[in-house]
């Protein structure tokens, strides 16, 4: 009990239980699940029927029955900020005959992510009819806070629904919500007609819209829905790597500890050298060089000239990607390795760029998730990431296995 790893758990991270009880990492089993599939923000939707070039026949799966909520508790909550909207209450818009579709997200969750070309589409189908789409932007990250940061977002996401954000959590709260993405269908009575936790079940959750638009006198019969009801996962994955997290509030949870060298764990907020062996134990990260550890941040604590310092894992899936929040307004560059070796243009995410060398890098220039590795096929690999700037500070890894990249 006196080893670095525990006194350091006791010395810094009593706060952390609140956080535990919101999933955000590691996967659930559906059969457990509270209602529908559930998956946090990591979590690959489990392998259903596969990709059909007509609407897949889609059995609803609501092992529990919907709960019933008080008046007034399905409702907007708190002294928030708008974008693409004035503001608004969801009972002044059930009022008006409109089915109301809310989407908790935040704008550096990849499953999120994922999702919002599904809510683009019905947001393009049905808000002429009678659908509104709610985002309720509550976030993970404290500069996921800053209105700038989630109208950028926005804007670069294509998100034209209307969003309010739930920096307070208090709608957040009223729902009941533990997970990223969360979406609650609510009809012009102003009652839960159904609810999804996670990515996946899209045709079924058109299906409900629709039906709930037509409950309520909106003639959506010449409308198709979409074929897609779930993305196509790689037929070859048995196992990712989960989500890791730099900052110390959130390295020892339930799922344990992501950092893979003791010396993080002496101290909250302190700067120190690391060595990395090349001993990488899975699900962990390892340092090299001078880094800080701060609470939702591991950060390069100094300026190199020949990318001394580096953070580099064992890594399982095909895809990965990172949240940085850069403590400089100075764009810098992040090089990538997998294998030892620069990323072929096969394996290169959305974010990658090469140099005139044939390196793999992506430039950092605002507070996002960058998406730096999309291999052609599922396997392990080590990948490292290195940067020159002290600017360079890492909030989450996140990793997929589905077959569209991210």
């Amino acid at each position: 009990m006196n080893s670095p790893k525990y006194s350091f758990i006791i010395f810094g991270l009593i706060t952390i239980t609140a956080i535990a009880a919101i999933t955000c990492g590691g996967d659930l089993d559906p059969a457990n699940a509270p209602t529908q599939v559930v998956v946090s923000r990591t979590s690959e939707v489990p392998a259903q029927a596969p990709k059909a070039a007509s609407t897949p026949i889609v059995t609803p799966t609501r092992p529990l029955p919907l709960p019933t909520y008080s008046e007034g508790v399905l409702e907007i909550h708190g002294d928030n900020h708008w974008l693409n909207s004035e503001g608004f209450k969801i009972a002044e818009k059930t009022a008006e005959n409109k089915v109301v579709l809310v989407d908790f997200w935040t704008y550096t969750c990849v499953n999120c992510l994922r999702t919002l070309p599904f809510l683009r589409e019905w947001h393009a189908k049905y808000a002429d009819h009678g659908l509104v789409i709610l985002g309720v932007h509550a976030p993970e990250f404290e500069f996921e806070k800053d209105f700038d940061n989630v109208q950028e977002a926005v804007i670069r996401e294509d998100i034209d629904w209307p969003i309010v954000l739930d920096n307070d959590m208090k709608t957040w709260q009223s729902f009941g919500n533990r997970y990223w993405p969360a979406k609650y269908l609510i009809d012009i009575d102003g009652q839960l007609t159904y609810r999804h936790f996670g990515e996946g079940s899209y045709v079924e959750t058109e299906r409900e819209i629709q039906e709930a638009l037509n409950a309520a006198g909106w003639d959506v019969s010449d409308i198709p829905l979409g074929s897609i009801n779930n993305a196509d996962r790689d037929p070859a994955a048995d196992r990712i790597t989960r989500e890791l997290y730099g900052g110390y509030e959130r390295n020892y949870v339930q799922s344990g500890l992501y950092a893979g060298q003791e010396g993080y764990y002496i101290e909250p907020d302190s700067t120190r050298e690391y060595f990395d062996d090349g001993n990488y134990t899975p699900q962990q990260w390892y340092l090299q060089g001078i880094w800080t550890n701060g609470p939702e941040s591991i950060m390069h604590a100094r300026s190199t000239e020949n990318l001394e310092d580096h953070i580099a894992m064992q890594f399982v899936g095909r895809s990965a990607n990172v949240v940085v929040n850069p403590e400089g307004t100075e764009p810098f560059n992040v090089f990538v390795e997998i294998d030892d070796r620069p990323l072929n243009q096969d394996e290169a995410g959305l974010d990658i760029m090469f140099d005139d060398d044939g390196r793999s890098y992506f430039t950092v220039d605002g507070p996002r998730l960058y998406a730096f590795l999309e291999t052609p096929e599922f396997g392990q690999h080590i990948i490292k990431l290195a940067s020159n700037s002290d600017d360079f500070a890492i909030f989450a890894f996140t990793f997929g296995v589905n077959e569209s990249g991210i």
